[in-house]
């Protein structure tokens, strides 16, 4: 008999120690759960797809999270990452609404129209995508009328140009680099051919269809170009330090979209804060979740252009030999 009140106590223990644990919360890798807590105690399925892993859609992933967590939302949510394969993508979004899942986190324009292609019922929020209405996700930035909606990345393509220029006045042709597969790239390198002809320079286009090529197309630019363009274009971006790699090698500076390919070998950038983009569309998930409102009339949203940061990356200035402006310099303290 002792024995077995013993082992009933352990059980007891055993249970009230998991019971502890639950309540707490727990994060692991892709695909599986994250589980916080709210007032109204209701659970909501969210599943996140990311395109790709690189410092800015990783960053928009955490802001998300922290929006929903900011807004009190106990959530379970799938974690999945596509590693930049479209078809891993629809495989992702096919799964998400087969579980029916309360709503469907988007980070980038593959991954939201993967999403967007599958379900008309489940809302989804996209993050860390240039034009929604380019890329065929809703009707209207400012009325999306179906049931996706989310927060631009659209960079200040005009003051990045403008730094261009600051920091390499000699330059007079300028090298546009991305991957023809993203229409996210397209509206930004459009942007980048008009503001590039207004300040007097000339431009090419050197294009890559996978991030296999990335090496291959830079080199091609040495020679040809004086220095380069990358706006904020996802295949680029995870393969920032191979073109880092070869451009710093050949004193070919690059201008980058984003302060995470800066920091992976670019020259410069004026940069959105891409947690800070995340965590805009986590507020508008947790709307949502709440009935508060609707994809349909919830207009996509930006960061103001005064939450743009200017990053110059001092080490990659010093190996090209490039002389940082006091202007700029006066900026960056």
């Amino acid at each position: 008999m002792k024995k077995r009140l013993a082992l009933l106590s352990a059980c007891l223990l055993l249970m009230a120690s998991l019971a502890a644990c639950g309540s707490g919360n727990s994060e692991t890798t892709a695909g599986t759960d994250k589980e916080t807590t709210s007032t109204d105690g209701q659970v909501f399925e969210v599943g996140i797809i990311q395109l790709v892993e690189h410092t800015a859609l990783d960053a928009t992933n955490k802001g998300f999270v922290a929006g929903l967590e900011e807004e009190g939302i106990l959530v379970n949510i799938d974690q999945q990452n596509a590693q930049n394969e479209q078809s891993t993508c629809d495989t992702i979004a096919t799964k998400f609404v087969a579980d029916d899942k309360d709503l469907i986190f988007a980070i980038a324009t593959p991954a939201a129209q993967a999403v967007a292609g599958k379900t008309t019922d489940i809302p989804i929020v996209f993050s860390a995508v240039t034009d929604a209405k380019s890329a065929d996700l809703v009707e209207s930035n400012e009325t999306p009328g179906g049931n996706v909606t989310g927060t631009s990345d659209l960079t200040p393509v005009k003051e990045q140009i403008e730094l261009l220029t600051q920091l390499l006045p000699e330059a007079k042709t300028v090298g546009i680099l991305y991957c023809s597969a993203e229409v996210n790239s397209a509206v930004q390198v459009d942007l980048a051919k008009a503001e590039i002809e207004a300040a007097g320079l000339e431009w090419q286009e050197f294009t890559v269809s996978s991030s296999n090529e990335i090496q291959s197309v830079v080199e091609s630019m040495i020679g040809k170009v004086d220095c380069a363009y990358a706006p904020t274009d996802n295949t680029i971006a995870a393969g920032m330090t191979t073109v880092a790699m070869v451009a710093n090698e050949n004193n070919l500076p690059v201008i980058v979209g984003e302060s995470g390919m800066m920091e992976a070998g670019g020259l410069a950038t004026y940069s959105i804060d891409y947690y800070n983009l995340g965590k805009l569309a986590g507020y508008q998930a947790a709307k949502i979740l709440r009935g508060e409102a609707e994809p349909a009339t919830m207009p996509v949203e930006y960061l103001s252009a005064d939450e743009c940061e200017l990053m110059i990356n001092a080490e990659v200035a010093e190996q090209l030999g490039i002389e940082i402006p006091e202007e700029l310099q006066e900026k960056l303290q």
